[in-house]
Formats: structure tokens, sequence, C-alpha cells
């Protein structure tokens, strides 16, 4: 699948400064609709390390409702979670309905890092895809809208980006001695992330891949994938909620028909009785 992902998609600077600011807006509508829906939303982020998950987050953040929003950065389980189910950490901190969860890093470590890095058995890390379908389906029937992204870089940008990063005090300290291990072993990882892809993307949860060695480009396909999935949602559940207030409306027609004929009743009833009396 990765193969077949076109990394030489850019997009100019100044494209990027008008479709941005209005992407930015319209998530920011939706978010507010999807709170009037009930509509929960969760998004993961997985990608490679420097593809730029940091900057999308970052986007978000900008415009959105921060009532409304929660991030949680990746990072290993406590000795407390680890005495659950790997999925339970992540169930814990799921959105209410009409809000909205990003996850930076998400449960697809068990099938990614702990895989690559062999911190659980194979036994283990192959179990997970069904456990992960199952999860995944379990939000769907909920009605919670789940988007995952795959942020997709070369071998070759990462290499740049590590250097860039080298560079700069600010974001030096990102570059550790496991992202260098695991660009080493990028071949390795990409067994694991076409793994990941084709057992995990369903109907209900499908993956999204995002060509991001241009990170304008990843940031505006994120935006627009967002904006796409979130609409859908609210115009399937207005189109779902039409024939019910449909049905509604007509039983409740029915008790003023009866009412009026009632009524009807009642005003010919006192002439016909006074008719009467009258002869």
């Amino acid at each position: 699948m990765l193969e077949k992902i076109d990394l030489k998609k850019k997009l100019s600077k100044a494209a990027y400064a008008k479709a941005m600011p209005e992407l930015q807006e319209k998530l920011r509508g939706l978010q507010y609709a999807a709170r009037e829906a009930g509509v929960a939303i969760v998004i993961c982020l997985e990608g490679w390390d420097t593809a730029g998950k940091g900057d999308v987050i970052k986007k978000l953040t900008e415009k959105l409702d921060p009532r409304l929003l929660r991030a949680y950065p990746g990072r290993p389980p406590t000795p407390l979670e680890q005495r659950y189910h790997f999925l339970w950490r992540y169930q814990v901190v799921l959105p209410d309905y009409g809000e909205m969860a990003v996850f930076d890093h998400s449960w697809y470590g068990r099938v990614l890092v702990e895989r690559c890095d062999k911190l659980v058995k194979k036994k283990v890390w192959r179990q997970a895809y069904p456990q992960i379908n199952e999860f995944e389906r379990w939000l769907a029937d909920d009605g919670q809208v789940l988007i995952k992204f795959w942020l997709h870089i070369s071998k070759k940008e990462q290499k740049k980006r590590f250097r860039a990063f080298l560079r700069d005090p600010l974001l030096r300290w990102k570059i550790t001695r496991e992202y260098k291990r695991h660009h080493r072993q990028y071949r390795k990882w990409r067994v694991a992330v076409e793994d990941m892809l084709a057992k995990t993307s369903t109907a209900y949860a499908p993956w999204t891949v995002i060509e991001a060695n241009d990170l304008r480009w990843a940031r505006v396909r994120v935006f627009q994938t967002l904006v796409g999935r979130i609409e859908a949602e609210l115009a399937r559940r207005k189109g779902a909620a039409a024939p019910a207030r449909r049905a509604a409306g007509e039983t409740a027609t029915l008790p003023a028909k009866k009412l009026a004929r009632r009524a009807l009743a009642a005003e010919e009833k006192p002439q016909v009785v006074a008719a009467a009396a009258s002869g």
C-alpha cells in the first residue's frame, strides 16, 4: 500500500495561506455543530517520527474550543495501566458525546512500537488486531466518529528532518536514541505499518494515509479529511432523524383530529337537544 503513496505532492505557501484559515474556521463551526448533535469524535494520529503529528495538533488547538477538545500524547503505560488490558487506558479517556479527543500515538502502539521493539511476544501483538477491530466496531456502533491517520514520509525525508531538529536548540531534545534506532529500522517498521493498515482498515474505521513529505500539504489534507468525515456524520444523522420527526408529526395530528371531531359533535348535540325541547 505505502509504495503507491505519492510523496512528491506539495502545496505552495500561497495556497496554504488561503486554505488553512478557512479549514480551521470550518472545523470550528463543525465542532459546535457536533456538540449540538451529540457526536463524539476520536482522532487517531499515527505516523513516522518527525512526520508532523505535533504540527497537526498545534493547528487543531489554535482555533478549536478547548472546552470540547482533549489531546493525549503517547507515553508508556503506567504500572497501574499494565494491570489491565492494553485498550483500557484509552477507553477511560474517550470523549463524551459532543466532544473531541486526539490521540498522538494510540492503541496502535501494541502492533507498532511494542512489536518492533519486541516489548511483547509475537502471540500478543498478533492477538491485538482482532481486539482493536472489535474495540473500534464498538465505537462505531455507539455512534462515535473514529478518524485514523497515518502520516507517511520517506526514510530520506526523515533523516533530513532529524538533522534539522538537531540544529534547532528547541527541537534537539526530540531526537532520542529511540528515534535514531527506529530510523535505522525503517524497513522493519514499514512491514509492521503495512500489516496494521491491511488488518485494521475497515468500513467503519478506515485509515487515511497522508502524504507528509510536505508539511503544508499534510496539514491541509488532515483538515480536509476531518471536515469531510464530520460533515458526513452530521448529514447522516440529520437524514436518519427526518423520518422520525415526520412520524412523530403524524402521530401528533391524530389526537388533534379526534379532538376536532369531538368538538364538532359537542356543538351539534346541544342543537339537537334544543330542537327536541322546543318541539
